[in-house]
Parts: C-alpha cells; sequence; structure tokens
C-alpha cells in the first residue's frame, strides 16, 4: 500500500509506492560502474601532473615537488571550472533581473593514485585522509570573505555525471547561498522555534530507538535510511552529537566518518551490484554564526532509478522501495575482498 511522508527537516512530501517498484535484489543492474581509459591515458594518474592545473594542496610524499609524483591525496582548481576565485565580485541589474560576476572556487580532489581503486576497495587510511582533505579545505576557503557556502560532492559512474572515472570528488565554493540549502535551513529553524530541538538531532534519536532503518553505526556516527527517501536507498550518515559545520569535525570525528563512509559504499557495492552513486556533504553556509537548528550530514544517492515527468512537475519524488526494507537489506550485505 502506497502512502505520503512528510520530511521533518524541509516539509517536503515524498511518496512511498512500494508496489510499483522491483524487489531490492532486483536493483542494480541499469548503472553499474565502469573503469574507463587507461593510467596512461587519464589526467588524474600520477606522472600526468601536466596534464592539470597546478595544485593547490596535497598529501604526498614530503620529499617530493607540488605538481609531481608520488601524492596520496591531490586537490588542484577544475581545468572547466564553472566558478573562478580569480574574478572580481560584481553585481549589476538589468531591468529586473539581477546577475553578479562568476566569482567562487571549482575544485577537484583525486582520492587515489590508483586508477582502478575505488572507496569500498582503498585502505580505511587513505578515506580518512579524504575526509580530512574536505575537512582542510572548507577551513580555507573560510578565510575569503566573499564566498557564503561550500558544496562538497561525489559523482560515482557515467550515470552519476562523472566524465572520469579516476575516483575522485570536487568541491564548489559559492558568492551566494542556494535556495535548496536556504529552504533546508528555513525548514531547520522553522522546527528549532516550534520545539526548541535541532531536527536532525530529533532524527537521530529516534531512529536509533527505532532501529528499522539505521543500517549501520559507530561511536560518532550513524547511518540510516530517511524516513521519507526520495530514492531508493538513499543513505544519510550524520554525527550523533550535534555539529552544524562540516569544518569544525576533530581527527576522532574523521576517522569515524571515513569508516562508515567506507562501510555504507562497500554495502552498496554488493547488494546493488556496484551502482553508480552521488555523494553530496551538507553543512552550514559561511555567514551562518553558530546553529543551534542545523547539524551537517553526508547524503548518498544510488542511481538506479531515474526522475520521470510527474517528479519534475509536482516535486513529490516517488520511492518504491520503502526505506524500512533497504535499511535491513543494505545490513545484511556483507563485503567479501
Amino acid at each position: 500500500m502506497s502512502e505520503l511522508r512528510k520530511d521533518p527537516l524541509s516539509g517536503r512530501w515524498v511518496i512511498i509506492a512500494p508496489e510499483r517498484g522491483l524487489r531490492p535484489i532486483q536493483f542494480g543492474r541499469r548503472s553499474k560502474f565502469h573503469h574507463k581509459g587507461t593510467p596512461k591515458e587519464c589526467p588524474f594518474c600520477p606522472g600526468n601532473e601536466g596534464k592539470t592545473p597546478n595544485e593547490i594542496f596535497a598529501i604526498r610524499d614530503i620529499l617530493s615537488p607540488k605538481n609531481s609524483p608520488n601524492w596520496e591525496i591531490r586537490v588542484m582548481p577544475n581545468k572547466y571550472p564553472i566558478l573562478r576565485v580569480e574574478e572580481k565580485m560584481v553585481k549589476s541589474g538589468e531591468g529586473i533581473y539581477d546577475k553578479m560576476s562568476g566569482i567562487g572556487a571549482h575544485e577537484i580532489i583525486i582520492e587515489t593514485p590508483s586508477h582502478y581503486e575505488t572507496i569500498p576497495r582503498m585502505p580505511l587510511e587513505r578515506v580518512e585522509k579524504i575526509i580530512f582533505t574536505y575537512r582542510e579545505r572548507i577551513r580555507d576557503l573560510k578565510n575569503d570573505i566573499r564566498l557564503k557556502q561550500i558544496l562538497i560532492f561525489k559523482n560515482h559512474g557515467e550515470e552519476a555525471g562523472a566524465s572520469l572515472s579516476h575516483a575522485h570528488s570536487q568541491l564548489i565554493a559559492l558568492p551566494i547561498i542556494p535556495k535548496r540549502i536556504m529552504e533546508e535551513m528555513e525548514g531547520a529553524r522553522k522546527y528549532y522555534q516550534f520545539r526548541e530541538r535541532c531536527p536532525i538531532c530529533d532524527i537521530v534519536a529516534q531512529e536509533l530507538e527505532d532501529g528499522k532503518r539505521v543500517v549501520e553505526e559507530n561511536e560518532g556516527m550513524v547511518a540510516i535510511e530517511p524516513f521519507s527517501s526520495r530514492f531508493p536507498f538513499e543513505v544519510w550518515i550524520i554525527p550523533k552529537k550535534h555539529s552544524p559545520n562540516f569544518g569544525d569535525v576533530n581527527d576522532k570525528e574523521v576517522k569515524q566518518l571515513a569508516e562508515i563512509y567506507q562501510s555504507i559504499l562497500r554495502k552498496m557495492d554488493v547488494a546493488l551490484e556496484e551502482p553508480c552513486f552521488n555523494m553530496i556533504l551538507h553543512t552550514k553556509p559561511y555567514i551562518e554564526e553558530g546553529s543551534p537548528y542545523y547539524h551537517w550530514h553526508v547524503q548518498i544517492i544510488p542511481q538506479i532509478t531515474r526522475i520521470a515527468g510527474f517528479e519534475w512537475g509536482s516535486g513529490i519524488f516517488v520511492n518504491t522501495v520503502p526505506p524500512e526494507e533497504a535499511a535491513e537489506f543494505l545490513r545484511k550485505a556483507t563485503w567479501k575482498k
């Protein structure tokens, strides 16, 4: 039986319609991840540093110079950026229309020197260094007072929007707060004004007590299938303690997030046959000083279904796998090397 569910954070409604969908075991064959190209032609592989812009951050052998091999994580500007940090802030109007110069930052985080290594298959220590890099780039860009919001995301596989298969993620810094983030912040603020509690803290407490939608947890993090998931097998990773800004996480939390992030992607590889996916890191805007109502979290969306006319027209998503069923299916997935 279908039902409508409301997200307490955004106020968005979702239709859970299990009778329209396939069983979980039947997912994963539409968008399996495939490696493309070879190390020789891949611009992200060691030895090809000259094919990319100069690095702005790297974890590398202390004796190796910048823009040379012998690195573990490497960050550089996107060769084809949608925004540039070198631009000057210029705002103007054209009749009723507002516009500004394309100021910001667009960075590529190369996650591994190995062309064929993915997060489920790399050493946990390397995943920790990826998460550490996210934190350090957020902290560094906060010094640019022109920037208001940082988005870190990963497109894994062609179906998820990646043009290169070598493991990487991206960072985009914006001089504005996107409408979707403003809506999320406003929803959290309204919830807090009514209940004097952070909505995501309440979600964590209820999900841990209930257990039906919990996929995995460790000392500091919990991974859940959200009650009003828009997509089959969508997972949120949330810190158990209230924390608005990802840039404030400590080294212990970096390790805890790396551990559960890798574990969830391993479960998805097993259960959904190595799907393409998108990862989005949600963190508060820079201009928000303190925030008792917002809570950073990581969202992972396997690309195993497609958005169609009803979703685009109504803004209401149809999820054909109840999150309770998805959570149980992922819990049972066992990673084998």
